[in-house]
């Protein structure tokens, strides 16, 4: 597999190598000992899936620190385009984002350290993703940040109203995730990682 860096530091994609034949194609989607070479150890502890149809977005969503949550987000049918955001206060990037079309053909992943915050938009109908997650799901740390956050200006591209939960609809700005303590510290998170990361 070839993983590459996001343009938000501690972000990668993942693009596995396919085997392929007349039967269709076979890849490996994980391998722990590739993202230890880029300076991060991953150990999933649950795995989640949702679908979702066109024009469903989901995010911006995070874990709180601690107790944090990395997470490596794949679409093993459908499509989406994948959002991820760096909520690090103190990192040079905080606030930007990058943006990489995951979908059942290609394979295609992201790794998302702890401290980002991820979302998705679908781009067809009955899109599942799939996430490994560092950690299980603790009710009451969830960290969620509207997607429409005029700040952030991520470019969801949907053909109509968007889909949206309530929940997240009515989720804080980055501003005021921000001024009510909810973001954690760039150091913070390179602390989780145990070693300064790679790239």
């Amino acid at each position: 597999m070839e993983i590459t860096p996001l343009k938000v530091p501690d972000s990668f994609l993942i693009e596995p190598r396919q085997l392929r034949d007349e039967r269709g194609c076979f890849y490996e989607s994980f391998k722990h000992e590739a993202l230890a070479e880029v300076g991060h150890r991953f150990t999933p502890a649950q795995v989640n899936h949702s679908v979702s149809r066109r024009g469903v977005v989901r995010g911006i969503h995070g874990v709180l620190i601690p107790p944090a949550q990395a997470k490596v987000v794949g679409c093993p049918r459908g499509a989406v385009r994948d959002f991820v955001v760096d909520l690090r206060v103190g990192s040079p990037t905080f606030g930007h984002y990058d943006t990489s079309v995951l979908d059942g053909e290609s394979g295609r992943s992201v790794f998302i350290a702890e401290g980002l915050g991820h979302g998705f938009v679908a781009l067809t109908d009955d899109a599942c993703v799939s996430y490994l997650c560092s950690t299980a799901y603790v009710p009451g740390t969830q960290l969620d940040i509207n997607p429409f956050d005029p700040a952030l200006a991520l470019p969801w591209d949907t053909d109509g109203q968007p889909i949206v939960s309530p929940k997240d609809a009515s989720a804080p700005t980055v501003a005021e995730a921000l001024r009510d303590g909810l973001l954690a510290s760039y150091e913070e998170c390179l602390a989780l990682y145990g070693q300064l990361p790679v790239g």
